[in-house]
């Protein structure tokens, strides 16, 4: 059972699992996700305490300072990874060592609002960004080189939608348990 408890603290919205077919109705649904990600975050966060932003989503997690520079540090090479799709032939992209990231000294002290308002600006790019892309643009690709796995932009649009809803429910789960 202990087991079973961790897995949902780590995946509460469950993993990222890609349509058979990707619509327009999930690309409309997963871009106003990342499109309204920024606010939602901003507001659930921006009143807690400091005491509370050095609390980890679970035992052995990242704190919630932690995670809200994760999420702008991660959507900041998302947004270059479509922009390296969209201009070269199927780059290989540069992964980047996230728990090695957390572990710095800005993702463990600076002030959330750095990355909130980080997080702002790259989504406002984004969003416009992915709003415009053709049919055509959706079906370009990049290679990230753990795993030699391929991915369309279609597909990384989603990922990156679950991967914000994904850290937000850590945040609002842990206030949810923790009753702030």
């Amino acid at each position: 059972m202990e087991n079973d408890a961790l897995q949902q603290l780590r995946y509460p919205i469950g993993v990222y699992v890609v349509p058979e077919e990707i619509t327009q109705v999930h690309l409309d649904e997963w871009i106003t996700i990342l499109e309204d990600l920024p606010k939602r975050l901003a507001d659930m966060v921006i009143q807690l305490s400091e005491e509370q932003l050095e609390t980890p989503f679970r035992p052995g997690g990242w704190t919630v300072r932690q995670l809200v520079h994760h999420i702008s540090d991660s959507h900041h090479h998302s947004y270059i990874r479509f922009k390296w799709a969209l201009t070269e032939d199927n780059p290989v992209i540069k992964p980047y060592l996230e728990k090695e990231w957390s572990k710095l000294f800005d993702a463990q002290s600076a002030p959330i609002e750095m990355s909130l308002d980080h997080l702002k600006a790259v989504h406002a790019k984004l969003v416009y960004l992915l709003k415009g892309l053709s049919k055509e643009d959706l079906q370009r690709k990049f290679t990230h080189p753990e795993g030699n796995e391929t991915t369309t932009l279609a597909i990384n649009i989603g990922r990156y939608a679950w991967h914000g809803s994904h850290h937000f429910a850590h945040i609002e789960n842990l206030i949810k348990r923790e009753g702030w």
